[in-house]
C-alpha cells in the first residue's frame, strides 16, 4: 500500500507519516512539499490514499486532488486545510473528497478518519536476520532516520489519550523530562515556517508558546505512534534509564546554578535534557534493529556507543537546526569553547564538573569564573 502526502510543514507531515504507518505498519509514505512534485509522484506510482494541505507556497493542493481525480475516480482523497467555510467546500465538492481535515487537528480525530479511509492491508513480514553489521548500519544510516525514545512511561499516557480536548496538562511534568519531546519541540519552533522574524529558540516554553499548544501537543503525541517509540528491551531500557536521570540531575542542578547566577534556566535545562542525545540515538537504533530480528549483543552495543554516540549528535544537531547557543551549551557539558567568556557556557560546564566532582580544582575555577566565589 503506498500513501501519497503533500504538506509543507515537515514535522506536519512528519506527524501524518507517523500516523498512517501506525495504523497500516507495511505501507510506503511518500511526503512531497511541493506541487509540482506531489503531481508527478503520483503520475510515477499511484497511491491508494492521498492527502494534501489547501494552501502551500507554490499553490494550491486541490491542484493535485484535480489530477489524481483525472485518473482515478476511487480512490480516498483527504484535505488539510484552516478553511471551515460552506463556501470552500462547495468550491471541491466536484473533486469527491472523502474527508476534511480542520486546522490545528487533533490526533485522535485524525487516527480515527484514517482508519475509516486507509485499505487493509497484510502485516509486515519481518526482515530475516543477517550478516548485516551494526556498527556500519549506523554509519551509514540517513539523518531522517535518527530519532531519540521516549521515556516508556510518557508513550503508554500519550497512547491513552483518546478525546480530542486533551492538553498537555494531562501529562503532569512527564513530557517536560523527556529528550525525544525536547529535541522534537525546539527543532519544529526553529524551523522558518514557525519562525519568520528568525529568533533562535532553545527552551521548551518558547518552543510551546511559538507552536501553539495544539500543534505541540499533536507532534509530542506523534512521537508516540512511531512503530519504535521507546526502549522495551530489558538491557536498552535500564541504559536509557540511567543515562535519564543522569540528565534530569543535570537538569536540576544547572537551574539552581543559573538562578544563583540570575541567568535565565530555561535554555540551559533545555541543554542538560539534550547533553546525552548521541547516546540514546544509539539506544533508539538498537531497539529498531532487534526489532528487525537482527541480533545485537551488549559487547557491540557498547561499541556502538563509544564509537557512534558523538557522531550521531552532531549529525542531529545539524538536521534538527538547533541553534548555535543552544549547541554551545550542550558542548560546554563536556568542555567550554576556546576563549569562551559568556557566562551561560560556564555555568553549564561547571553543574557537569559538579556531577562528576564536587571538589575537583576545575570545579573551584568554574565558581570563580561564573562570579559564585
Amino acid at each position: 500500500m503506498r500513501v501519497l502526502i503533500l504538506e509543507d510543514d515537515p514535522w506536519i507531515a512528519d506527524l501524518l507519516k507517523q500516523i498512517v504507518l501506525s495504523l497500516r505498519p507495511g505501507a510506503r509514505v511518500d511526503c512531497q512539499t511541493r506541487v509540482a512534485e506531489a503531481i508527478a509522484a503520483w503520475h510515477r506510482e499511484p497511491a491508494q490514499l492521498v492527502i494534501a494541505d489547501w494552501n502551500l507556497p507554490d499553490g494550491s493542493g486541490t491542484l493535485l486532488l484535480q489530477a489524481v481525480r483525472r485518473q482515478d475516480r476511487e480512490v480516498a482523497l483527504v484535505m488539510i486545510t484552516a478553511r471551515a467555510d460552506r463556501n470552500s467546500v462547495l468550491e471541491v465538492r466536484p473533486l469527491g473528497i472523502n474527508a476534511f481535515i480542520s486546522k490545528p487537528f487533533q490526533v485522535p480525530k485524525v487516527l480515527e478518519c484514517l482508519q475509516r479511509l486507509l485499505p487493509e492491508a497484510a502485516s509486515p513480514t519481518a526482515t530475516p536476520a543477517g550478516e548485516e553489521d551494526f556498527l556500519q548500519h549506523l554509519a551509514t544510516l540517513p539523518d531522517d532516520e535518527l530519532d531519540l525514545p521516549l521515556r516508556d512511561d510518557l508513550r503508554q499516557q500519550l497512547l491513552a489519550i483518546t478525546e480530542a480536548s486533551a492538553s498537555l496538562q494531562q501529562l503532569g511534568d512527564l513530557w517536560q523530562q523527556d529528550p525525544a519531546v525536547q529535541a522534537r519541540l525546539v527543532a519544529a519552533a526553529n524551523n522558518p515556517l514557525y519562525n519568520s522574524a528568525g529568533q533562535p529558540c532553545s527552551s521548551l516554553a518558547d518552543a510551546v508558546r511559538r507552536l501553539g499548544a495544539a500543534t505541540a501537543l499533536n507532534l509530542v503525541q506523534g512521537l508516540a505512534l512511531r512503530p519504535v517509540a521507546s526502549l522495551q528491551d530489558t538491557d536498552l531500557k535500564t541504559q536509557g534509564e540511567s543515562l535519564l536521570q543522569a540528565q534530569l540531575n543535570l537538569r536540576q542542578r544547572v537551574a539552581e546554578l543559573a538562578r544563583a547566577c540570575q541567568l535565565d534556566p530555561a535554555p540551559l535545562q533545555c541543554a542538560a535534557m539534550l547533553q546525552r542525545m548521541g547516546e540514546l540515538a544509539v539506544l533508539q537504533q538498537a531497539q529498531i534493529w532487534r526489532k528487525r530480528g537482527l541480533e545485537l549483543h551488549e559487547a557491540q552495543l557498547q561499541q556502538a556507543l563509544r564509537q557512534h554516540s558523538s557522531e550521531l549528535a552532531n549529525r542531529l544537531k545539524a538536521y534538527w537546526r538547533l541553534p548555535i547557543g543552544l549547541r554551545e551549551l550542550i558542548g560546554a557539558c563536556y568542555a567550554l569553547a576556546p576563549g569562551n567568556a559568556r557566562r551561560e557556557p560556564i555555568v553549564m560546564r561547571l553543574a557537569s564538573a559538579e556531577m562528576h566532582s564536587a571538589e575537583s580544582q576545575e570545579v573551584q575555577r568554574l565558581r570563580r569564573l561564573a562570579g559564585l566565589t
